[in-house]
């Protein structure tokens, strides 16, 4: 495998897949538009090398993808400008393939299904967004398949649904993490007692480096699925029994949203994805296990635990 580059590399998502390079002892590439919070996160691993970029400068784009043989995508962009996602994956993908990049990932999410037609969703699901969001997420993994088809790069999609862990500030257990942690009341997105599953990020970062040493990885799409069946109610009242305080939240449904989205954007772009609280998308990953072989998922008492410890 050559090199190795991280795109969008200082969340979350990144520093789970970079310690598992790391671990591997595999060198990486990441690449965000600002060196500061890149060099804060990986400037002390002598594996790490840091490059910035400016998606919207073909040229940029081309030198951040120079010499790279496989390309991370994980390119975020504010929930309220989600056109965005299509437009820098064209950006990306014709820079990359100007550049010689060999293989490209896309971490995707859940978005591209819209409503669930069956109790676990595996990939072969049919793509019918009826959200602008799910709509524009499709139009991005879209352009992945459709690079590959064209023989141009070798690419595939890796989907995850709702995730938590240390330093996972956009979950929506954050606030309950928090709450626990300091005091006072989590706000939650109702309703809180549907069926539920969530990503432990830690375990993302092996599955990634797995895929990319699979040569059946590309071409196509796949799932990884949370460590169970929950709910958003029980994941909330096992952080605050941990963490030795009495559960106190506030659950703002659908009208709340909408109310409280009146002074702040990102509550009311939450009123259009509602229906994953209600009629949620349970990813059915046994395609993924057939694949690699037996996947870790950190059970979530032990996942809440070291995020309250690391916090």
């Amino acid at each position: 495998m050559g090199k190795i580059a991280l795109f969008g590399a200082s969340g979350s998502l990144g520093r789970s897949i970079v310690h598992a390079l790391s671990a591997a002892g595999k060198s990486y590439h990441v690449v965000g538009r600002s060196e500061g919070p890149l060099r804060n996160a990986f400037g002390s691993d002598p594996l790490a090398e840091i490059a910035t970029w400016n998606p919207d400068d073909p040229a940029s784009v081309r030198q951040a993808a120079k010499d790279v043989d496989t390309l991370i995508y994980m390119v975020g962009v504010p929930y309220w400008q989600f056109e965005l996602h299509p437009q820098l994956m064209r950006k990306t993908l014709d820079g990359a393939i100007s550049a010689g990049v060999r293989q490209l990932l896309l971490i995707g999410t859940v978005y591209p299904f819209g409503k669930p037609r069956s109790e676990r969703i595996g990939e072969d699901h049919p793509r019918e967004p009826h959200t602008f969001k799910g709509q524009m997420r499709k139009q991005q993994e879209d352009l992945v398949l459709e690079a590959h088809t064209s023989g141009k790069i070798a690419a595939s999609v890796l989907r995850l649904p709702d995730f938590y862990g240390p330093q996972v500030d956009k979950s929506f257990l954050w606030s309950a993490f928090q709450a626990a942690k300091n005091g006072g009341r989590a706000q939650l997105v109702g309703p809180i007692d549907t069926l539920h599953e969530f990503v432990y990020v830690p375990d993302v970062g092996p599955v990634v480096q797995r895929l990319l040493e699979e040569p059946r990885t590309w071409g196509t799409t796949w799932n990884f699925g949370g460590a169970g069946l929950t709910s958003t109610r029980a994941m909330v009242d096992e952080i605050f029994k941990q963490a030795g305080r009495k559960a106190r939240y506030f659950i703002a449904g659908k009208t709340t949203l909408r109310l409280i989205g009146l002074f702040q954007p990102f509550m009311r772009e939450l009123v259009e994805m509602h229906y994953l609280q209600t009629d949620p998308v349970i990813l059915d990953d046994s395609r993924l296990r057939t694949l690699l072989g037996d996947l870790r998922k950190t059970p979530y008492p032990e996942g809440i635990r070291q995020t309250l410890a690391a916090m």
